[in-house]
């Protein structure tokens, strides 16, 4: 047996060149000190998206893109299809953890300065990868075609449609229509299936590249100390340590999906009346919460526009934090940066437990 495996190990070397693939994984050195627990939340993302992938192409194999069979594939598949409701119930709960965990990951890189020289565009293609997520989040929601996913989409699409001047070109873009109708489903599928992935691909690529480039960052107040960092290889010991973090991932993804199945619900019906208290996904209540929380007019300014112009410069602000707050801006600045992003995940935090606990008809 050994002897077969090394005459393919030979045969695939020859052709693809391991060896050198296994030399640059034994060189590769990773720091250890107390804040190496942060390093694990990276490769416990990539491990949910992976779930996500070969969970997503399973669904694939049933589903059907229309408004009058795409709640009906979805039913088949969790009632007479084996282990469907299963296949669909770890789809969207590793959805859901992967968001959790890329929010984990980029709060750890933003508190240990991790994007500073040279790793300006390493920052910037995660921050693109977490819009990635939350937009594959939200296209993936309508797909099962079911009234809380309809009525959501409806107030999602809505939001954009408030900018003055690009609101309903924006909002007839989302919906491929002037209202959500199987347009839109139809359309939210090509971009869940299709231009995300491939998105993701690329910016994936561009990341992971960038990490084995610069390596893992060693936080500013570990570097002061001026004590001899220790390390450890990458292979096999950071790798078997990154499994641990995926196998518990594993763990509590399975008890999720058999615990509390995704459940189905009604069919959409567009002619119908909106059920009271409809809500976003958690990951998007924040932003739901603060829309309902500002006054109609603010100076003037309509509250609803200035809340997307907020949400809109504050994307953009985190995208370029590399270039703003760099080695040289100085101390004051640094504490600055690190007091805004502890605002920011105080502020997150409120606005989602004040989205769950207020009523939802206020």
């Amino acid at each position: 047996m050994e002897k077969k495996k090394s005459r393919l190990w030979l045969w695939l070397d020859e052709r693809l060149g391991l060896a050198d693939i296994e030399e640059i994984a034994r060189k590769k050195e990773v720091p250890v000190h107390r804040h190496t627990f942060w390093y694990y939340f990276g490769g416990m993302t990539l491990f949910l998206f992976a779930v996500q992938v070969v969970t997503g192409i399973l669904l694939l194999l049933y589903y059907r893109p229309s408004a009058s069979e795409a709640f009906e594939s979805v039913e088949f598949l969790m009632t007479e299809v084996e282990f469907g409701w299963l296949v669909r119930s770890v789809h969207a709960w590793s959805a859901n953890l992967m968001i959790l965990v890329l929010f984990v990951h980029f709060f750890s890189v933003l508190f240990l300065k991790s994007y500073r020289r040279p790793r300006e565009i390493t920052w910037m293609s995660g921050v693109a990868l977490l819009a990635l997520a939350l937009a594959f989040g939200f296209t993936g929601y309508l797909l099962p075609w079911n009234e809380l996913a309809f009525f959501a989409t409806r107030v999602g699409t809505e939001i954009p449609g408030v900018l003055p001047v690009v609101g309903p070109f924006l909002r007839t873009l989302l919906r491929g229509g002037e209202d959500v109708t199987g347009a839109t489903l139809t359309r939210f599928y090509g971009v869940h299936v299709a231009i995300l992935p491939a998105l993701t691909t690329a910016f994936l690529g561009l990341h992971l590249y960038l990490v084995q480039r610069h390596g893992m960052s060693v936080p500013e107040s570990v570097a002061r100390e001026g004590r001899p960092l220790r390390t450890i290889p990458f292979f096999p010991n950071f790798l078997l340590r990154d499994l641990v973090g995926w196998l518990s991932a594993l763990a509590v993804l399975a008890a999720l999906a058999a615990y509390y199945p995704v459940e189905l619900g009604e069919k959409a019906d567009p002619f119908a009346p909106a059920p009271a208290g409809i809500r976003p996904e958690w990951y998007f209540m924040f932003l739901f919460q603060t829309l309902k929380m500002i006054p109609s007019y603010v100076a003037g300014i309509e509250g609803e526009v200035l809340g997307v112009v907020a949400f809109g410069l504050g994307g953009l602000f985190l995208f370029v934090v590399p270039l703003l707050d760099t080695e040289r801006s100085g101390r004051l600045r640094s504490l600055a940066f690190r007091a805004f992003g502890v605002a920011l995940l105080a502020y997150m935090i409120a606005l989602t437990a004040i989205g769950y606990v207020a009523s939802p008809t206020k």
